[in-house]
């Protein structure tokens, strides 16, 4: 008798439409774009050994540093005042400064050596339609709140026009990724390489904390640092954060 034909494999397309009712879903095309994310975001977590360290902190008194700045901030050239910080704003300082005070962390892996950066390049994660980009600011750690305010907001505005230039969103020694805004309270993000760290942000909320032996409402905020374990170990990474943590609970060491 002859042998019955080996059933012919499918491709992952076809296997996975099989599995839906026809008729029940449309089929959007990727873009390059979220074809380049696809594969980036694969590379990434195939390639990089990710570990993770999770911080929690209070918010208050850069809540009202960020309110006194904001209300002495002077007028622009349109009346209005020339600039408004965000807490996203007070982050990325913080986690420029902190690389700054631990620059065994300001690293990127190579097979050959390990890259020790002498400057904060901090990437900002920006949704926009389609996909996801991450321009860098440089030397983040010498600029002020306000010119880190107003170099994110024309990142961001022109990400969304897709008008952001090549050297804007290639290398990075870290980055940022605040999903507050949408309620989120804690998460883990994927490195974007060859950055050996990325820090995500969840939403500032009030707890109860127990403060002198007593219960206490505090504004707290929970950050997660991922780490890249080939240039990264565990007790550097802590240090990091430690030090991110510091730079927010005292944020008027960020003015100096």
């Amino acid at each position: 008798a002859v042998p019955a034909p080996l059933p012919v494999a499918r491709s992952d397309d076809a296997r996975v439409k099989s599995m839906f009712e026809a008729g029940s879903f449309e089929e959007v095309p990727h873009d390059s774009m979220r074809l380049t994310i696809a594969r980036r975001l694969l590379e990434s977590k195939q390639t990089v050994p990710h570990f993770y360290v999770t911080a929690d902190c209070a918010l208050d008194p850069l809540l009202a540093l960020r309110t006194q700045l904001n209300d002495g901030a002077p007028a622009g050239a349109d009346g209005g005042p020339r600039y408004r910080l965000s807490v996203n704003d007070f982050i990325v300082k913080a986690l420029a400064l902190a690389l700054r005070r631990v620059p065994d962390a300001n690293v990127s892996f190579t097979e050959a050596a390990l890259l020790r950066h002498r400057y904060s390049d901090i990437g900002v994660a920006v949704a926009i339609p389609g996909g996801l980009i991450t321009p860098i600011g440089r030397r983040a750690e010498t600029k002020s709140l306000s010119a880190i305010s107003a170099e994110v907001k024309d990142f961001a505005a022109r990400a969304k026009a897709r008008q952001l230039r090549p050297e804007e969103y290639l290398g990075g020694t870290s980055s940022v990724s605040n999903l507050g805004m949408y309620g989120v309270r804690e998460f883990s993000a994927i490195i974007n390489p060859p950055q050996a760290t990325i820090l995500a942000v969840g939403a500032g909320e009030q707890r109860v904390v127990a403060r002198s032996g007593a219960p206490a409402v505090v504004t707290m905020m929970t950050a997660t640092l991922s780490v890249d374990h080939r240039a990264v170990d565990g007790a550097t990474a802590a240090e990091l954060l430690a030090a991110f943590r510091a730079n927010i609970e005292q944020p008027m060491a960020m003015l100096a």
